[in-house]
């Protein structure tokens, strides 16, 4: 309602949205900074822990320092996809914007952990408007044959964020102070800001009835997934699987599911409406992503523990194992499209994630104590797979809707792997403490082990079995997590993904649409169907 499609206006009038690549090159690198503050955010942190405990308290509950806010992103990427298909992507990306700077002024004065814990929520509630709206950009900016071009991009940037987060995080603590976590933020915050600001230009809408909001669904949601969310986070940590807070926690969200059920059949715009699920492709590329979410507990979370236990690494060295995948994903992303122009999106993704499979299948076959190098192959080979499976089905499933759904499809997609993840980590968790309570007789869980690789020496013999058992144990796990998702796109996904016929089509230097070149089979084949005509449109 009050909505139209927008297409890209003259160049010469509005720079920051042409096609060409320079024009919109201020866009681009506002989306990167943007997409680098978020990403960056959700790993900085975790090297300053000790100072800032030291400097706070609170060592019981700094947990909530991450899963604060992992919860606040996660649950609100479906409202911000919603919105910025209601009102457009800049007022969505220029709010989050400034809802994660205020958040992360504020993570800087706090006066104690309670309130540090407060205000990284509020961080996390710009956080899921920054990733949801800048991948939905990214789409809207280029056509499909240049669209792998800037997902490489923000591909190349997550990824060197990952691995630079736990340094830069190390340095500032050690060398400065734990606040400037935060504040470093401000100054890349700000110049991204203005970019967006001053250079991104969205059409002017046709006069509309005011867009309804759908308060009460966005609420729902967010009060659904925030309980069901945290006793995924907490089971097994704070308290355990079947106590009466797990129990209370996980009845309290199925009762709220049954709520955002019966809110969004009522809504005029729902904030999840029922297309994303009743339409083959979004489905099953939502279900396969949250498979790549559980997966990718396996590497990110066990095995930097396995390369200190087990090979008997450094923390540093140890890093290095898990970031070498980091270099192979952006490299077999940005390649893919050579490969899913030829066999279509569907195929290629069952290649990476059938290839994904077998790699994490080898991973508990390495010999014991074994090599370094061993892992970081299997691990450099995995970021291949991967980048060959997830940007091909980001970008197809972008490529099935109009401007006025993609933000909704997009985050929908962000949210189902950001569950995926959540989920892995305590269905993962609960299988390696059971592991390393079985083969140690009960005398310890996988926190246990961590903190005491501190300790010189400590890794003896038995507790490195035990724990190269327990991560094969979840290796196995996220390779039959991967075969699920293979299983997915060959049985729930259809063989060509429905490409509107508008997304064949470029813009010239002049935002003139023109014929793209071929692309192959793939586009060749699966233009279905005209881009459908904007709400409220004449």
């Amino acid at each position: 309602m009050g909505r139209t499609r927008p297409a890209i206006r003259d160049a010469a009038e509005h720079p920051g949205t042409g096609s060409g690549t320079g024009k919109r090159g201020p866009v681009v690198a506002a989306l990167m900074l943007s997409m680098a503050l978020a990403a960056l955010d959700a790993t900085i942190v975790s090297t300053a822990v000790p100072q800032i405990v030291g400097d706070l308290g609170g060592f019981s509950v700094f947990s909530w320092l991450f899963s604060g806010y992992l919860l606040a992103v996660t649950v609100t990427l479906p409202v911000y996809g919603k919105l910025s298909d209601t009102f457009g992507r800049k007022p969505v990306l220029v709010a989050g914007s400034v809802i994660f700077l205020v958040g992360s002024l504020l993570c800087a004065t706090a006066w104690n952990m309670a309130a540090l814990i407060a205000f990284r929520i509020i961080q996390g509630l710009g956080g899921g408007a920054l990733q949801g709206t800048v991948q939905t950009l990214a789409a809207d900016l280029y056509p499909l044959k240049e669209r792998p071009k800037i997902q490489a991009k923000l591909s190349t940037v997550w990824a060197t964020s990952a691995v630079a987060g736990p340094a830069l995080g190390g340095i500032l603590a050690a060398y400065a102070d734990w606040r400037w976590i935060f504040l470093i933020n401000l100054p890349i915050g700000a110049l991204a800001l203005w970019l967006i600001v001053r250079h991104l230009h969205e059409p002017r809408r046709e006069p509309a009835p005011r867009p309804r909001i759908d308060w009460a669904g966005a609420l729902a949601v967010f009060a659904c997934g925030g309980v069901l969310l945290t006793a995924l986070v907490q089971g097994g940590v704070a308290w355990d699987w079947l106590s009466p807070p797990s129990i209370a926690l996980f009845g309290t969200g199925l009762a709220l599911v049954a709520v955002v059920v019966a809110v969004e059949r009522r809504a005029a715009e729902p904030i999840i409406p029922g297309w994303v699920w009743r339409r083959r492709t979004i489905a099953a590329v939502n279900l396969a992503c949250g498979a790549l979410g559980l997966l990718m507990v396996a590497p990110t979370v066990f095995l930097p523990t396995y390369a200190q236990a087990v090979l008997g690494l450094a923390p540093i060295a140890a890093g290095f194992v898990l970031s070498v995948w980091t270099l192979s994903w952006p490299i077999s992303a940005a390649l893919s499209q050579h490969v899913y122009r030829r066999i279509g999106f569907r195929n290629t993704a069952m290649i990476g994630i059938g290839t994904g499979t077998v790699i994490l299948l080898a991973f508990p076959f390495l010999p014991y104590p074994g090599e370094p190098w061993q892992p970081a192959l299997l691990m450099l080979l995995l970021g291949g797979a991967l980048g060959l499976f997830q940007l091909p089905l980001l970008i197809g499933v972008q490529s099935t809707v109009g401007w006025d759904e993609r933000g909704t499809t997009t985050a929908s997609v962000l949210f189902c792997r950001q569950t995926g993840q959540t989920l892995g980590a305590a269905l993962f968790g609960a299988i390696a403490n059971g592991v390393l309570a079985a083969r140690l007789g009960g005398a310890g869980d996988l926190d246990t082990v961590t903190r005491s690789l501190e300790s010189p020496g400590a890794a003896t013999d038995e507790l490195r079995h035990a724990v190269a058992e327990a991560v094969h144990a979840v290796y196995f796990g996220a390779a039959i997590a991967a075969g699920l998702a293979f299983l997915v796109l060959l049985f729930v996904a259809p063989r060509r993904f429905p490409v509107l016929a508008s997304e064949t089509k470029e813009t010239d230097d002049t935002g003139e649409a023109v014929e793209a070149d071929d692309e192959g089979p793939e586009d060749a084949e699966n233009v279905s169907r005209p881009s459908p005509a904007p709400r409220g449109a004449p």
